[in-house]
């Protein structure tokens, strides 16, 4: 395996300043091919699809999957503001004032409208204080919030119709809840609550952490499905993921603690008791030697949507109470860059360069394919961007360009970029599929991990929401918002 020297989470050399300005110098010329790639994806989008919610990458298509909401160009503008395409951004922003209706007759997902165009919203606000951003996230904010209408009901409907108000549950769910679904809405309703003086946004979506806490378990490792029952909820399933239905919940514990200035303690308290639990439990190491995250219920199971989880264990090392040089930090970052590792080695070993979607781990021989599609996914980028912002190690960068050439070789379309259907075929053309998250996250990650002078400060003032909208902490709100 290539880079093996960072295999158990080592550094084989010394981070000088050096080393770091010649990284910053390669830096600003990759940088500008990111944003080329984002110039394309853009232009794509602009050109065939513009105020749809997504546009189709082969045949120049649209499609309305989020309910009409122009969540591709929601999502995208702060990555716009962060790369300097300004004349993009206000453009975007004219749509939004102009023609953006929230007011459909769809039944909407409270968890994706909530990262996604809400956060979204929020986002390019936090940056520019453009007031339409701010109006037009109160009003999807209200919509949303109708989803607590609930009274019995600490949680929200997982479903809401933004036109009439009603909750529903998916059919699939039935009447359980999903605790990535109503553990990661916190933050975007925190920050409107704090933008418009409503303290009802924040109180109502922080019950359900209060409510959660009312259950933890003993190793702080939450089941992902649940159920409501006379205002108290309930475990209805033994399974823990890290990866799909868990996710988010677990980033959420730290970064509402985060983003409450690291005042409220019981977030933080949680997240710390979560990761003990993790590294006991789930953490495990290959034959060959990569550590990875499994499930409860699938010790060999490894997604790439964990691989967020470098970068999350890295921010809380960081900001640990304790001190970065305490044994519980410096065993989080180890673990950090050894999964940063795992998960550059799933783009490396295939040789389209791009990442299966999910693995499973043999006891003899690496890891096989499970599902080998690579949805244009952030996550690994994710933990690359923050792994190098915090500790300065130029590794990070050299893995992010690979998996950048690699998106640029086999998932660029003349329109955009698309899906990749199978990561071991160097022969097969993308997909006609391009998620609002490409532009919103991963090429905003990526650009980031290359930016030297990014105004983004994701230890002392920004915090990211799941779907990488940068929101500002407590500490650095403005005093001033528009409708205090």
């Amino acid at each position: 395996m290539r880079f093996s020297e960072w295999k158990d989470g080592d550094t084989p050399y010394t981070i000088t300043n050096k080393l770091q300005q010649k990284s910053d110098e390669i830096a600003y010329e990759r940088k500008k091919y990111v944003k080329a790639a984002m110039v394309h994806a853009w232009n794509g989008y602009r050109d065939h699809a513009f105020g749809f919610d997504e546009v189709k990458p082969v045949t120049g298509g649209t499609t309305t999957h989020w309910g009409g909401l122009g969540t591709t160009l929601i999502d995208a503008l702060d990555t716009l503001w962060l790369m300097d395409m300004k004349d993009e951004f206000w453009e975007a922003r004219d749509w939004v004032r102009d023609s953006l209706d929230q007011n459909v007759d769809v039944d909407a997902s409270v968890f994706e409208t909530t990262i996604r165009s809400l956060g979204g919203l929020l986002g390019a606000y936090s940056f520019s204080r453009d007031k339409t951003f701010l109006l037009k996230a109160m009003d999807i904010g209200e919509r949303l919030f109708k989803a607590f209408s609930d009274e019995t009901s600490v949680v929200p409907h997982e479903l809401v119709n933004l036109k009439t108000g009603r909750g529903s549950n998916a059919k699939w769910v039935g009447s359980r809840y999903i605790i990535s679904e109503i553990g990661s809405i916190q933050m975007e309703f925190r920050d409107l609550s704090w933008s418009t003086g409503v303290k009802e946004y924040a109180q109502k979506s922080e019950r359900v952490f209060e409510a959660l806490k009312k259950i933890e378990p003993k190793d702080g490792l939450y089941p992902y499905f649940l159920t409501s029952l006379n205002g108290e909820l309930h475990f209805a399933s033994n399974d823990v993921s890290f990866g799909a239905f868990g996710d988010s919940f677990f980033e959420y514990e730290l970064k509402l603690w985060l983003q409450g200035g690291r005042k409220e303690s019981m977030y933080r308290e949680m997240y710390d008791k979560s990761m003990d639990g993790m590294h006991k439990q789930l953490l495990h190491v290959s034959q060959n030697g990569l550590w990875y995250i499994g499930t409860r219920m699938d010790t060999i199971k490894f997604d790439h949507l964990t691989c967020f989880m470098g970068g999350l264990l890295a921010l809380g090392a960081y900001t640990d109470p304790e001190g970065l040089d305490s044994s519980r930090a410096q065993r989080d970052l180890r673990t950090a860059k050894q999964l940063a590792y795992t998960c550059y080695q799933m783009y490396a070993q295939m040789p389209t360069g791009l990442a299966p979607d999910v693995i499973k781990f043999s006891k003899s021989n690496g890891f096989s394919i499970v599902e080998g599609n690579y949805g244009l996914r952030p996550e690994t980028v994710e933990t690359l961007f923050i792994l190098n912002k915090l500790t300065g190690d130029p590794i990070y960068r050299t893995w992010g360009w690979e998996i950048f050439e690699s998106i640029e070789q086999y998932c660029k379309t003349a329109i955009a970029y698309g899906k990749h259907p199978n990561v071991k075929n160097i022969n097969v053309s993308p997909e006609d599929m391009m998620e609002s998250f490409f532009m919103g996250e991963t090429l905003k990650y990526l650009y980031l991990l290359f930016d030297p002078d990014t105004e983004v400060d994701i230890l002392n003032k920004h915090v990211f929401n799941t779907e990488a909208h940068p929101l500002l902490n407590k500490d650095h709100y403005p005093t001033d918002n528009v409708f205090n």
